[in-house]
């Protein structure tokens, strides 16, 4: 390691005491609940949570948090359990599984061996249990029961066993949650907490459930482990709790003596702020909260600081500034887990950066498939959740073939990436002028640039594993023949879709958006946008026009846009529609265009109805694949094996792009 990667870097690899553990350096894995247990674990953590983890540690990160321990709450006598699980209460706890303490104590001891500590968050959250019925959060409209001394002498004991169970594993310490819709933070929080008992009322009252929380765990677990909580500096609801009565409430709960640290992020999980920022955000947007505790706090109590903090640089200057003592890099990790290896050794280029699209977490924890049926997921890491499955197969190829990759967006650039590690020759063939097919089209979007990182990484690794990369070339099967590869992956992407059964789409005010999106097609000042698609791209787009002075209408064919984006952007997206004035008619599909009208016809009713005053009309209905060379190839010319991969199999997300890309690469 160079002197000049040391200076830079100089605090953030530098070793840190947290009560009785020293921390190696200052980088850290939150607590982040990707359901890495492969599905036939019971519930315990096999060997791909240990995979998924440790890969961090091995990769340098000093303080891996993992994955939740969800607590059990106390249910009346005939209360049938799928109550309490709908509304996300257990009447066990995962610790009091036969056999996990065995199988954390496999995982701490994995950790160890990197050098690293493991952390673990101890956590009551559910809508059924509540200081008031009042909803737990503003996301639904579950009301609790209002907790009894009964109910909160249970829950402070839970987390006295759950420490307990922590200790017997060798974990290095534990938190509370408090943070996040869990049962503390609505104590802490005045919008949820009107209780006249000693639980409630001032910030006194309405920190003790925190306080003697800690106060069991101290008695279990005394000074072998470091004890801390994590909390939100800033509550985004209607009568919730601003910094400068969190930082009363965290000084109240400090001047115990029963904490080594704050884990510390800003906002929630259904709205803005979220406390998982997406790419609008900027790196680090509330750092203010980390300085504010850091200057209210004695020494002793460590701040770990986390919110967008994506690549080192940004946790450096946060060290440097006195913010924080510790910096959550989870997302990072996720996109990375070497990253922190890389930046030691000056290897910056080498990095995947996470493009904070948001994917890992809000689909994992929050999506719409049963937690059995889902894997961690990273759109720009395609060995995330798959890590068991990688180690086995990321290794050199038996044989060397010349590989032919014809499509340079995330499934090509994947399959040229994965290809080359293993020892193939690629040929990576690209008709357009640069690299990134839909994703450099995509970086295009007011708040989305951060997409481009994804194509700097690859073009990086083009470059450092010597790939034949060919601009500005059309593959056909006679150029393909002349090549001579034994494989040939083709990955050309896909386009949009037209809309058929709309009247008058043939006329030249009416447009994709793509194409407005990429600046091929100008619009004019009164904009309708007809969307029959639910991620990103609508709102995108009509952001972008509006952004240009654009009045923009959007006409969807269903209840509300954006019914795929997770619930940690979506707050962000609509802030940011509202703020640029963008209108939105729900329920309405396409039918006609006439003029200056767009009829639309009732997604409910099927109903027409008559909008007018437009100037443009812009489509954004998904897109199609382009497999018409696959087809091809695969019935009529003497390739050893012809692949199809990424839209052009299936438009669907990143991820899916970068993972089948990869698998290819792997399979070759």
């Amino acid at each position: 390691m160079s002197d000049s990667v040391t200076n830079q870097f100089e605090k953030l690899f530098s070793p840190v005491q947290v009560g009785p553990i020293t921390v190696r350096n200052r980088i850290c894995e939150t607590t982040n609940s990707m359901g890495a247990s492969g599905p036939n674990s019971g519930g315990l953590i096999d060997e791909h949570f240990i995979a998924h983890h440790v890969a961090k540690a091995k990769g340098g990160t000093a303080w891996i948090g993992s994955e939740t321990w969800s607590l059990p709450q106390p249910f009346p006598d005939c209360a049938a359990p799928d109550m309490g699980v709908a509304a996300g209460a257990m009447p066990f706890a995962i610790y009091q599984m036969p056999g996990f303490v065995e199988s954390v104590a496999r995982f701490c001891d994995a950790v160890h061996a990197e050098g690293s500590v493991a952390v673990f968050q101890l956590t009551v959250l559910n809508h059924m249990l509540s200081p008031s019925s009042i909803p737990t959060t503003e996301l639904y409209d579950l009301v609790p029961h209002t907790m009894r001394e009964e109910h909160i002498e249970f829950t402070l004991d839970a987390y006295a066993a759950a420490a307990a169970a922590a200790l017997e594993a060798g974990a290095d310490g534990v938190e509370i949650h408090c943070a996040h819709d869990t049962v503390p933070e609505t104590f802490m929080s005045p919008a949820t907490n009107k209780r006249t008992d000693r639980w409630g009322g001032d910030a006194t009252g309405r920190t003790l459930f925190i306080r003697e929380g800690l106060e069991r765990i101290r008695k279990v677990v005394g000074n072998k482990m470091a004890v801390g909580i994590r909390a939100n500096g800033h509550q985004a609801r209607q009568g919730g709790y601003d910094l400068l009565q969190f930082r009363e409430m965290i000084y109240i709960i400090a001047e115990t003596g029963l904490i080594d640290f704050v884990d510390l992020d800003v906002g929630h999980c259904w709205g803005r702020h979220a406390y998982v920022p997406p790419s609008y955000h900027a790196p680090a947007e509330k750092r203010e909260a980390g300085q504010a505790l850091r200057t209210d706090l004695d020494e002793k109590v460590k701040i770990l600081f986390t919110g967008r903090v994506n690549e080192p640089g940004i946790a450096e200057e946060l060290l440097q500034a006195g913010i924080c003592d510790l910096v959550g890099m989870t997302r990072a990790g996720i996109a990375d887990p070497d990253f922190p290896n890389k930046a030691r050794e000056g290897r910056l280029l080498e990095m995947r950066r996470c493009i904070g699209c948001n994917r890992c977490i809000g689909e994992v924890v929050h999506g719409k498939l049963p937690a059995q049926m889902t894997r961690p997921t990273c759109s720009v890491n395609p060995m995330v959740g798959r890590e068991v499955e990688w180690e086995e197969k990321l290794k050199p190829a038996e044989t060397k073939k010349h590989v032919a990759v014809i499509g340079a967006g995330p499934a090509g650039l994947e399959t040229a990436r994965v290809a080359t590690l293993r020892g193939h020759q690629v040929t990576l063939i690209e008709q357009g002028s640069k690299i990134g097919g839909q994703l450099r089209l995509a970086a295009k979007a007011p708040g989305r640039d951060s997409f481009e990182d994804f194509l700097y990484f690859s073009e990086n690794e083009i470059e450092r594993m010597d790939i034949d990369l060919r601009l500005d070339t059309e593959a056909t099967p006679q150029g393909l023949l002349e090549l001579k590869p034994d494989v040939v992956v083709v990955a050309t992407g896909s386009t949009p879709r037209p809309l058929f059964e709309v009247e008058g789409a043939e006329t030249g005010h009416v447009v994709q958006g793509w194409d407005v999106l990429a600046g091929k097609e100008k619009v004019g000042n009164r904009v309708a946008l007809c969307s029959e698609e639910d991620y990103f791209e609508t709102p995108n787009i009509a952001e972008a026009m509006a952004a240009k002075g654009k009045q923009v209408t959007i006409f969807h064919k269903w209840s509300h846009i954006g019914s795929e984006i997770d619930r940690y952007s979506y707050g962000t997206v609509m802030q940011r529609l509202e703020e640029a004035h963008v209108e939105i008619v729900a329920g309405y599909r396409l039918k006609k265009v006439e003029g200056d009208t767009i009829t639309c016809i009732s997604g409910f009713s099927g109903a027409e109805k008559q909008f007018n005053g437009f100037d443009t009309v812009v489509l954004v209905g998904g897109s199609v694949p382009q497999d018409a060379l696959y087809y091809k190839l695969k019935d009529n010319y003497p390739f050893e094996k012809v692949y199809i991969s990424g839209s052009a199999w299936l438009p669907r997300k990143l991820a899916e792009a970068t993972q089948m890309g990869a698998s290819i690469g792997l399979e070759i």
